[in-house]
């Protein structure tokens, strides 16, 4: 189980918004790259990036501070927001990421999302963002009439790593992951998925080791570890601890 700290990059630096909007947006760190290492440091073994503007724009934007991200760290880093074309998508592999998150192209393009997997086996994750149950795309500003597990079941079968899953209405509120959505999309699929979305305390952390949570990749942390509504230590001991005793 994988606790994944989010960094979202706004104009270079690392913010949070409300709700996905980007009027909302909170600077914790002008230093994406320092962002990084902090994590690190901390002993979380993964990063959750994160491309705000060129989620809207539909092209990587924050390049600069995404490359300050992977010479800073030497942790394993999943990106989305603005990647769209194949092309975009072996630059990205090429410059180190572990794997890039696909979102709007998945709705709009679900066969470039199979031909990205067959290429880049084991690098390609699907980022799924709900409103109301129903799929939203281009930065969140737009919804569509396509369900949550409907799009999942689209990529049986495709060699995707990891589905996203983000709840968009309790994203940024710190109002507990929706964890019966989340659960309900992993029992419907094959394809390991990753909660995100409003994970506000230790009571998260503990509902993570929970035994239908198990079959969950992990869950994503931004706000409530920026605001030290979560310590590091405390949280990742408790996931360590589940699995020691798994192990034995």
């Amino acid at each position: 189980m994988i606790l994944f700290p989010a960094i979202d990059l706004k104009d270079g630096h690392c913010v949070r918004l409300k709700l996905g909007d980007m009027a909302t947006a909170t600077v914790y760190n002008d230093d994406p790259g320092a962002q990084a290492k902090a994590f690190q440091d901390q002993g979380f073994e993964w990063l959750h990036v994160v491309d705000l503007n060129g989620a809207f724009k539909g092209a990587s934007v924050n390049t600069a501070a995404v490359g300050a991200i992977l010479k800073a760290t030497t942790n394993p880093v999943q990106l989305g927001g603005g990647i769209r074309t194949l092309p975009q998508i072996e630059d990205w592999l090429a410059r180190g990421l572990a794997r890039v998150i696909l979102g709007t192209v998945a709705v709009r393009d679900p066969d470039l999302v199979r031909e990205a997997c067959r290429l880049f086996p084991g690098k390609v994750a699907v980022g799924i963002d709900a409103k109301g149950g129903k799929v939203a795309v281009e930065g969140w500003a737009e919804a569509s009439e396509l369900g949550v597990v409907e799009l999942a079941k689209n990529f049986e079968g495709a060699g995707v790593a990891a589905i996203i899953y983000t709840d968009i209405d309790r994203d940024g509120v710190l109002a507990g992951i929706n964890w019966e959505s989340t659960i309900a999309l992993a029992d419907a699929v094959s394809i390991p998925v990753i909660a995100s979305g409003g994970l506000a305390s230790l009571a998260d952390i503990v509902r993570m080791t929970m035994p239908d949570a198990a079959k969950l990749e992990g869950a994503i942390s931004g706000r409530a570890l920026y605001d030290g509504r979560i310590d590091p230590a405390q949280a990742l001991a408790i996931l360590k601890s589940v699995s020691i005793e798994s192990l034995t």
